[in-house]
């Protein structure tokens, strides 16, 4: 594609006040709206003093600057251009919100998080977001080094990364017919281990997806680094169950897997090729094997031990068998193995627990598509602050997620920046007739019936009861 026009003929000014660059935003807040994102803002936070009042405006502000694309307080000066106070009311300026998110204390980011758990639970309820989670749902949880600058960050500390970095905890959601919402997330200081706080937010967690329509299994994924008596106690208490990665560097573990029968493996190959870190190659087969497992059976170290349960084995060569490689060297005469365990009480056959497990990965997609928006930075100097801006880009990404779920098939496992940039982000001249107001879009836009198609959704008059 070419220019069509010499530079001399081709000028441009910013000076149409009819015109928006994010049409998307009225119906992505017409759903916040319906879910009652400013009900619930008016009526669980209070925040003291000239920064707490209007919450609810500033909350909502907030949240369709980022479901705009904004990633800092300045950037929500995207909500204030053309048109837009034509379409929207209460918006406020940047530097409002900014000192409104400075006004939080701890429990007012305890009150936010409130908001975002029941606007979740409105989202379930209004719109298809969570089809068959009635059946299986996976959490998942992970932890994120967010890597922040400046003199003045408070709880910055200097991480394993060798950054000066915040952080924070997610857990995640997800079901085999829907993409990943999220439940719930903390921000911790720089130096958090992973499983600082992680048993009172699986309990947390567990108990927001049974009030959203989780009354099936529920099954709770996570890392090595989420491996310890207490985290798993809080599982099964819950009434879940659990996919925990076992530290392999543990002798019981290594004890357990050498005493696996050579005839209780089971080949396993992957529809889509796996990349094994360790050898930097892409793993097509494997084998998978299955045996009883006591953990944490030292009681001074683990107080909520022992727990007893299943550890599904999964095997790769690091070598290839006897034969030569590309060179014309001779490869070792017996197959040395490398193995990754899975401390489990699914019930599920050693390949599916193998296939599920591998799933756990669907939430280091949804930490980039965090990155890729609203949390690519956390941009105040206070730590509340920042817990609040956190908790409301996890609330924006459910409410994308739901908008995505009324478009399409397609933009219901989307990206939230898919949908954004399809969805939210394209532009409209706004005309009124009859005190009607009419958006014009562009011709030819590619998404044009699925945008319309979400509109009426949003807009279509409330069935009578």
């Amino acid at each position: 594609m070419q220019a069509s026009h010499t530079r001399g003929r081709v000028s441009a000014r910013f000076d149409d006040p009819s015109l928006v660059s994010c049409a998307g935003l009225v119906p992505v807040m017409r759903l916040a709206q319906d879910a009652g994102l400013h009900e619930l803002a008016d009526r669980h936070l209070k925040v003291p003093g000239p920064a707490g009042a209007n919450a609810a405006a500033k909350i909502g502000s907030i949240v369709a600057g980022m479901a705009a694309g904004a990633d800092s307080i300045d950037d929500l000066d995207v909500v204030r251009h053309g048109a837009l106070p034509r379409l929207f009311s209460g918006i406020r300026a940047p530097s409002t919100l900014g000192t409104f998110l400075r006004g939080l204390c701890h429990g007012d980011v305890r009150s936010v998080h409130a908001i975002h758990t029941r606007f979740l639970q409105n989202l379930a309820a209004r719109t298809p977001l969570l089809p068959g989670a009635g059946q299986l749902v996976f959490l998942d949880i992970d932890a994120k080094k967010k890597q922040v600058h400046g003199h003045q960050r408070e709880g910055a500390r200097r991480a394993y990364t060798g950054a000066t970095s915040l952080d924070y905890l997610l857990v995640t959601m997800t079901g085999p017919l829907f993409a990943p919402v999220i439940l719930t997330a903390r921000l911790r200081d720089g130096a958090a281990h992973s499983c600082r706080g992680a048993a009172s937010m699986i309990t947390e967690a567990i108990g927001l997806a049974r009030r959203c329509g989780a009354t099936g299994m529920i099954v709770v994924r996570g890392d090595s680094g989420f491996y310890t008596s207490a985290v798993i106690t809080a599982i099964r208490k819950a009434g879940a169950r659990f996919s925990i990665t076992a530290r392999d560097h543990h002798q019981a573990i290594t004890t357990a897997i050498s005493e696996i029968s050579e005839n209780a493996w089971q080949p396993v190959t992957y529809d889509r090729p796996v990349f094994d870190d360790d050898s930097g190659t892409w793993i097509h087969t494997a084998e998978v094997a299955q045996t009883g497992f006591t953990a944490f059976t030292n009681t001074t170290q683990h107080p909520d031990g022992p727990v007893a349960a299943g550890l599904v084995v999964r095997r790769i060569p690091r070598h290839g068998k006897n034969s030569s490689d590309s060179s014309g060297q001779q490869q070792e005469l017996f197959t040395a193995w490398r193995y990754q365990a899975i401390f489990t009480d699914t019930g599920f056959t050693p390949a599916d627990t193998d296939h599920h497990h591998r799933g756990r990965a669907r939430i280091e997609q949804v930490l980039a598509d965090l990155n890729n928006s609203a949390a690519a930075h956390l941009p105040s100097g206070k730590f509340s602050a920042n817990a609040a801006w956190l908790i409301l880009a996890c609330l924006t990404h459910n409410l994308l997620r739901a908008t995505g779920c009324l478009a399409s098939n397609s933009h219901a496992r989307a990206t939230t920046g898919t949908i954004r940039r399809q969805l939210v982000q394209v532009a409209a001249r706004v005309t009124s007739t009859a005190r009607t107001l009419t958006l014009r879009l562009p011709q030819h836009w590619p998404w044009a019936d699925t945008w319309l198609g979400l509109f009426h959704a949003t807009h279509a008059p409330p069935t009578p009861a």
